[in-house]
Formats: C-alpha cells, structure tokens, sequence
C-alpha cells in the first residue's frame, strides 16, 4: 500500500523506523468496525490504510520475538507487514473479533514461511511438523542435557519425537540438518568473537512456544466450535455457518428467500443459534476446567 513508512536498515535506522510507526493512532473498536466496513464494501484504500498503519507497532512487537534467528530484523518487519496487509485484505468485521487478534496469525505464518525459507540448513517443505521441530529442537535438545554434536540416542529421538507429535525419522533429519556441516552450528559470528552461532538460533523469550500453545489453542478452540454446532438444529446451523463462518456471509435477503420467511426472522434465528453456540462452548469450557482439576489433585 502506498503510503506506509520504508522499512529501514539495520542499526539506528530501524530505531527511526520504530519511533515513526510509534505516531499512528491506535483504533478504537467502533473506528476499526466502520473503517474494515468500508474497506471491504467499497474497497476504500485510505480505510485500508489507517487500518494497516495503526497495526504496525503489533507487527514490530511480533517480529522481535523472532531476533534471535540470525537473520536482518529489517527484513523479517517487512515480511510480517505483508503478512499484516494479507489480514487486512481478508478481514470480516461482521465476526466480531478484533483485526490484532485475526491479523496475528497472517504476520507470524508470514514471518515464519521467510526464516523457513531463508535459513540454507532447512532444504525441505514447510509442513507444520517440520515448522514445530525447526522452532523447538534446539529447546528440547538442551532441556534434556543433549548438548553434545552427532546423532541423537534412540530414547532421545523417540522422546522428542513424541513431544512434537511428529515421526523420529523426522527428528533424525531435521537434527542433521541442524548440525549440517554448510552451515555449522558452532561456528563463530566473527573471528574475534566468542560467541557461536548455536547461541542465536533461539531467541531467549519463550516466543515460539507461545506461537505452538496458540496454535494448538486455535486447534482445540476448533474442536469445540464442530461439537457445539451439533446442539442446534439444522436451519440454525446452517443460518450460522452462512453469516458467520464463511469467507463471504450470504446474505440475508438470500437466506429469507431460500426459508421463506422476513430478513429479520433470519436474523432472529442467527442471533439465537450463535447465542446458543457460545453458551454451549462456554459449557464445554467450564468442563474441560472442572476435568484438569480433578486430573490435578493427588490421588488418595
């Protein structure tokens, strides 16, 4: 989009940058509804605009927890911004989330997919198992004391491999690739230093684990959505699904035609079955607590 700040070089330059995309405004809810309202229903460019520019401090917070990957955070900032104005393109207000809360995923799959890409150890898909043991290796590896270069015991192997919910032959390569001779992990960053480049691989902060919690959340959250659905009954799961859970909600001049009945009788009937579905996940919630509970008090 035109318009937004240039990403800058490294070093003061980035600092400039930050300090820039520290003067937009931050949206209220009702300002971003109207704003993604007529972005999406009149493609207005300046409301896609503001809505890009007032999020570009949550791209610049996502990014640094990717730091420690070696890589120019100037790049990885832009990266995250295309996968900012991805979110922003497909963006329904109509759902009733927050764009930050949507848009999170877009900027770090963006982020993700260009440190994949860019590392020359990883000469491999991109698959989320393969995603989860590039990011997580290396933290497991040293929680278990595996510090050591080589192959990994058959123990080591099977217990990582069942962490990660992945196969072992998968651990085997990926710690292969790791400890590849292009591009050692133990080299040092600069002749006059101590330090090796095993010891940026990782950033510090448990950032990567809070993107697999996330996303397994996103899983669970899933699940729950496809078992609430079936406590309403047909027409209002159906309703549900076409205003709510569609890429583009049909309408309700459409859906009153194919029912029979007035517009505001469908939206009724979408009202209700979506209140229906959130007590029942919340139901479902109370319960899943109830059951960690009990699973977490000692046994007599």
């Amino acid at each position: 989009m035109a318009g937004l700040p240039i990403i800058p070089a490294e070093g003061s330059g980035l600092s400039r940058y930050l300090d820039e995309i520290r003067r937009f405004p931050m949206l209220e809810a009702e300002q971003e509804y109207m704003l993604a309202k007529s972005w999406r229903e009149h493609a207005d460019v300046d409301a896609a605009h503001q809505l890009v520019t007032s999020h570009l401090r949550l791209v610049a917070k996502i990014a640094m927890g990717y730091r420690g990957y070696g890589l120019p955070m100037n790049e990885i900032i832009s990266e995250g911004n295309v996968g900012l104005m991805q979110a922003v393109k497909r963006f329904d207000p109509e759902r009733g989330f927050r764009l930050a809360t949507y848009a999170m995923w877009w900027i770090r799959a963006a982020i993700q997919e260009y440190i994949l890409h860019s590392w020359s150890l990883v000469k491999m898909g991109t698959t989320a198992a393969q995603k989860k043991l590039f990011f997580n290796l290396r933290r497991l590896k040293s929680q278990m004391q595996q510090i050591e270069e080589g192959d990994l015991s058959p123990d080591v192997v099977r217990e990582i491999a069942t962490t990660l919910e992945v196969t072992e032959q998968d651990v085997i390569d990926m710690n292969r690739r790791l400890e590849g001779p292009d591009h050692s992990l133990n080299a040092m960053l600069r002749s006059d230093s101590e330090t090796e480049w095993q010891d940026w691989l990782v950033d510090d902060s448990s950032s990567q684990e809070q993107v697999l919690a996330e996303e397994d959340e996103l899983s669970h959250r899933r699940g729950m959505l496809d078992e609430a659905m079936k406590a309403l009954n047909e027409r209002e799961r159906h309703i549900l699904t076409e205003r709510r859970l569609k890429d583009e909600p049909t309408t309700l001049e459409d859906l009153s035609s194919q029912y029979g009945i007035s517009r505001e009788r469908v939206r009724q009937i979408e009202v209700r079955a979506f209140e229906k579905l959130q007590k029942s996940m919340a139901s479902m919630e109370a319960r899943g607590r109830a059951e960690a509970e009990a699973r977490a008090l000692p046994s007599s």
